[in-house]
């Protein structure tokens, strides 16, 4: 090995004890022999291999650069640093956050096995575990976010896994992740935790117990908007011996480009959390204030029934989405005052996406959780008055005036 070379594999081999900030915008593969600084976007679908004896190994062990539906640098850099921020030990990525949960499921589980999961999860993640894995004879019982006893009384001998969002989407309820792992573990069973409401730079579930953490990176970990992508982040023993073999055969790979999109994304990632959860602060006592109002959802509000856990899991900060009621004397009168507040914006964006520089405004009931049923809806308490907004970068008094051109109009509408 050469002297240039040494130094080049150098720079990926960090120190230990780096902190997060400085881990999202150096944790990667080494290099390439041109010594670029910003991480390189490899578009390729195979890899040449230097002769048939070196192919065969490497196809036989899973190791290095084969093919690109297994493995490809740009995805693999994007899996280091994710695993570093999340302080796992390994990462694996998805072409989407909900084909992370079904590796976690197809690799995890089988038929006959049972799962515990919130009731107040987002909508596809229940259709998923309640319609889709049934019919594999993966039985799913849902039950309240927040009370731990119902969590205990759902266990079952054939119990093999606990799903928790924390917080919720959309009404950011707070589960206890150390006390939730301590159930699951003393069931035998494993805790996955969603974590893309915080991502790692507000809360690190693995810290507190919990065995899988699961990503939609297509919201706070891009940032912009741009691709889809999920991830799983864990032990190297499940990644690598448990997830990895589904997803190369199965194939729901990450697109390098996408990978790159979010590798970039997270070089931004603390500094955009922090000034988005301030702004989210700012808006929620700004609405907690208004008479058309009935109710605030924010982990940051003092008012928020799980506010003292959500300061203590999620580094003090509430989250950058913030959800509220409106007052409705009928199911039908509270949709129509929802969307004459979207419609009255001019500056919002209309979309189901969270997490992006730009504020999105939507209405969970007929987007996101349109697909559930009306019991499951009011289950998991999405009603028609109920909207979700996701909260930006834009000047935060220009957020809370396109948020007064509908609420103040109300009584026109």
């Amino acid at each position: 090995m050469g002297d240039d070379e040494a130094r080049r594999i150098a720079r990926a081999q960090l120190p230990d004890g780096l902190r997060p900030e400085t881990l999202a915008v150096r944790a990667a593969l080494a290099p390439s022999q041109h010594g670029e600084n910003s991480e390189a976007l490899f578009l390729t679908s195979s890899f040449v291999q230097p002769d048939a004896a070196t192919s065969a190994r490497r196809f036989a062990q899973m190791e290095d650069f084969t093919y690109a539906r297994t493995s490809n640098p740009t995805v693999r850099s994007l899996e280091m640093r994710l695993a570093a921020m999340e302080g796992a030990e390994a990462a694996i990525a998805t072409s989407t956050g909900m084909s992370a949960i079904l590796l976690l499921v197809m690799g995890l589980l089988k038929s006959g096995d049972h799962v515990i999961c919130s009731r107040s999860v987002f909508g596809s993640t229940i259709g998923l575990f309640a319609k889709e894995f049934g019919k594999f004879g993966v039985e799913t019982s849902f039950v309240s976010q927040t009370d731990l006893a119902e969590w205990r009384a759902a266990l079952r001998p054939t119990t093999k896994l606990l799903f928790a969002e924390t917080p919720t989407n959309p009404l950011t309820e707070v589960c206890d992740i150390a006390a939730l792992a301590e159930l699951a573990h003393g069931a035998g069973a494993r805790l996955a935790v969603d974590n893309t409401f915080c991502s790692p730079a507000l809360q690190r579930p693995l810290a507190l117990g919990a065995d899988v953490v699961m990503h939609a990176a297509t919201k706070h970990l891009d940032g912009q908007g741009r691709v889809m992508a999920g991830a799983l982040c864990g032990s190297r023993q499940l990644i690598n011996e448990v997830f990895a073999p589904v997803l190369r055969t199965v194939g729901m790979t990450l697109a390098p480009f996408n990978a790159w999109v979010v590798l970039k994304g997270l070089e931004t990632l603390s500094l955009r959390m922090k000034a988005q959860s301030e702004q989210a602060l700012t808006v929620a006592r700004w609405l907690e204030a208004r008479p058309e109002v009935a109710r605030v959802h924010y982990p940051g509000l003092e008012s928020h029934p799980q506010h003292d856990l959500a300061m203590r899991q999620q580094s003090g900060l509430g989250g950058t989405v913030v959800t509220f009621d409106l007052h409705g004397e009928t199911p039908e009168a509270a949709r129509a005052a929802a969307y004459h507040v979207i419609d009255s914006t001019r500056v919002l964006s209309i979309a189901t996406n969270l997490g992006d520089t730009k504020s999105i405004f939507t209405h969970p009931a007929t987007t996101s959780h349109g697909r559930l049923t009306d019991a499951q809806r009011d289950a998991a308490g999405i009603s028609q008055g109920l909207l979700r907004l996701s909260v930006g970068l834009e000047h935060v008094d220009d957020i809370t005036d396109d948020l007064l051109r509908g609420l103040s109009t109300l009584n026109r509408a």
